[in-house]
C-alpha cells in the first residue's frame, strides 16, 4: 500500500521507504518518518498528502 491509497484519519505504521535518493531519505529521516514510525494521513492533495507525523503535520509529495 502507498500514501496515495491511505484513507484520511487512519493511523498506519510506515513499513518501507522506496526511494535511491540518500539526500532525501535523510531529509525524510529528520522528520521522523521512517520505518516503524506510526503516521496519520490527514489529507490528500493532487500529487501528494498530507500526513501527521509525531502529533506535527507534513506535506509529503509523491
Amino acid at each position: 500500500m502507498t500514501l496515495k491509497n491511505a484513507v484520511e484519519g487512519r493511523e498506519y505504521i510506515i513499513q518501507q521507504i522506496k526511494t535511491e535518493d540518500e539526500e532525501l531519505n535523510a531529509f525524510l529521516f529528520s522528520l521522523g518518518c521512517y520505518s516503524g514510525e506510526v503516521i496519520t494521513v490527514a489529507s490528500h492533495l493532487k500529487g501528494g498528502c498530507v500526513v501527521s507525523i509525531k502529533d506535527s503535520i507534513r506535506r509529503k509529495v509523491l
